[in-house]
């Protein structure tokens, strides 16, 4: 068994990596402001972790139904290299858990939302014995009807709320409408639920808000996954060597870059030089704060953030950037530019390795895609920091019954089979015949499966994170081998794992960041401007927002 371009196991956990809104979402390019309170229900502010946690946070249990054929290390993602045949498929859920009752449920989707009542959703309603209509909907827009339906009173039962949607008042909403969990999943109960037990114990720390478990997280490894990809075939050709040094990547791309021929080194590298100047991770605003020196700073005030900037910036200015980045076109992305020729290295989620080697395969055989390990400034070890383990969550309604929430947790479970199973293969294949065929032994999706199985099921529940692609075999060691040599040098700040509801009077302080950076890289503002922009910040809020940070993690502790 394994799965083809359009359901690969990466695109659940960074499902975006396919849309429109990929780079900016997984990178970190929009807000990832997440809401949890301490203590006590109803509280807006603040996190859970410590002792406090410990009282709510599941048991875990690792799964033993498969085993991957590359271990988990360092933070990586397991490995399935080789195809498992339909007749070894394992049985996870060993009976129909839902009690046939009805759910609705509210998710984005990016793309046509299918009809309910199709024959992937008949399938999985009926293996779990849960009636559920899907409510899908615009992932572009969704933190809009988000926001208008918890302001509401008719909420769905079941809603699935993306870590970047949690901004204003959405956050605060969280803690009023949506049940505790905890009665169900917390210490051994979980173990009533075999596949949410083998979720990993920081991805459950992340679903605590308002200090109870409010949600099914989806995991994920918390190694960064955005990745220098390389054109390996014309590196290979040209006999060019991978840089070690940033220095080497910009004169590399200076020799590289051909306007003549329409040939650019690269794109916009800016998620590329946050890691190779060792800046704390974007992507959770928590995650910007960590303790350095006995001090709590932010990483808008490092050197090494103005570093990174500055030689994003030099790529710019000495035109070995693709003109489309500099003018923010998105009509031709890198990925398209970068499979044409026209680009020889660009930054996206490492699950980009298998889309792009998949569409490239019977387009141009030659095409070979690679992925540069985090090359620095001074050419020594890297310094990379952890992203968050899980950014999307499933709620239940605080209305729902107590049913409903089995019901709920029925699905997540079914969901969350691991990768090898009966149920793995429906969750994202669907039904054979209909929604995906055979091929040489391999369910490869219909039309059909591609147009309704997508962006409901797997969003309510889902296994450790794993790479299973062994159609190509060679792209799956690579990805999960370049995750354990960049999670050697990848450290945990202070606010790792943690959900964090910042205090309403400062959750957008730090929103004209991300403009002025892009801004800087393309020429258009200097240095000067951060470091004034970081100064006002300082003064508009930052340094009070700094000492709340402190206070809490005080009070709370680290979830290292």
């Amino acid at each position: 068994m394994t799965p083809n371009a359009a359901s690969a196991s990466p695109s659940r956990r960074s499902f975006l990596a396919s849309t429109a809104v990929a780079a900016a979402a997984v990178a970190g390019g929009m807000p990832l402001l997440t809401a949890c309170g301490g203590g006590q229900e109803g509280r807006k502010e603040g996190a859970t972790s410590g002792k406090d946690a410990k009282k709510i946070l599941p048991t875990f249990v690792a799964s033993s139904v498969v085993s991957p054929d590359i271990p988990s290390k360092n933070g990586s993602a397991a490995g399935f290299t080789k195809a498992i045949a339909m007749a070894d498929l394992k049985t996870s859920v060993r009976k129909k858990r839902g009690s046939g009752g009805k759910l609705t449920i509210m998710a984005p989707l990016w793309g046509t939302p299918p009809p309910n009542g199709n024959p992937y959703y008949k399938a999985m309603n009926e293996a779990i014995g849960v009636d559920v209509t899907w409510q899908n909907q615009d992932g572009n827009t969704y933190d809009e009807k988000l926001g208008a339906v918890l302001a509401s009173s008719d909420i769905p039962d079941v809603v699935v709320v993306p870590g970047w949607n949690l901004m204003g008042k959405i956050p605060s909403a969280l803690n009023a409408k949506f049940a505790d969990l905890g009665p169900y999943l917390s210490g051994d109960k979980v173990k009533e639920y075999p596949n949410l037990a083998a979720v990993p114990t920081d991805a459950w720390q992340r679903a605590i808000f308002g200090g109870q478990l409010r949600a099914i997280p989806m995991p994920g490894s918390y190694v960064p996954n955005i990745a220098p990809f390389y054109r390996k075939d014309v590196f290979d050709q040209k006999g060019w060597t991978l840089p070690k040094t940033t220095d080497e990547f910009l004169a590399w791309a200076k020799e590289a870059t051909d306007p003549k021929a329409g040939v650019w080194a690269c794109s916009d590298m800016k998620w590329t030089a946050w890691n190779a100047f060792g800046v704390l991770n974007g992507g959770d605003k928590a995650l910007w704060w960590n303790m350095q020196d006995g001090k709590l700073i932010n990483r808008v005030e490092t050197e090494e953030y103005l570093e990174a900037l500055e030689w994003a910036r030099k790529l710019f200015a000495a035109g070995v950037v693709h003109p489309d980045d500099r003018a923010g076109k998105t009509a031709n992305p890198p990925g398209t530019r970068f499979t044409a020729g026209k680009l020889l290295v660009y930054n996206q989620d490492l699950s980009d390795w298998f889309g792009k080697t998949s569409e490239q395969r019977t387009q141009n055989p030659e095409f070979e895609m690679g992925a540069m390990d985090i090359f620095t400034h001074d050419g020594g070890d890297p310094l990379v920091w952890a992203g968050q383990p899980a950014n999307i969550f499933t709620f239940v309604n605080k209305k729902a019954s107590e049913q409903q929430i089995k019901d709920l947790l029925a699905i997540a479970d079914f969901c969350a089979s691991p990768y090898g199973t009966k149920e793995w293969l429906l969750t994202n294949y669907g039904v054979e015949g209909v929604d995906f065929e055979l091929k040489k032994g391999v369910p490869t999706k219909t039309t059909k499966g591609v147009n309704e199985v997508l962006g409901a099921f797997d969003y309510t529940g889902d296994p450790a994170a794993f790479v299973a692609h062994p159609d190509f075999p060679e792209v799956t060691k690579g990805m999960v081998e370049w995750q354990q040599r960049v999670g050697a040098f990848t450290k945990k700040s202070s606010f790792y794992g943690l959900t964090v509801t910042e205090p309403n009077r400062w959750s957008n302080l730090a929103d004209n960041f991300e403009q002025l950076e892009d801004d800087i890289t393309r020429g258009r503002k200097k240095i000067s401007d951060m470091q004034q922009a970081v100064s006002d910040w300082k003064k508009q809020g930052g340094d009070d927002l700094r000492d709340w940070y402190k206070k809490l993690l005080d009070q709370t502790g680290s979830a290292k």
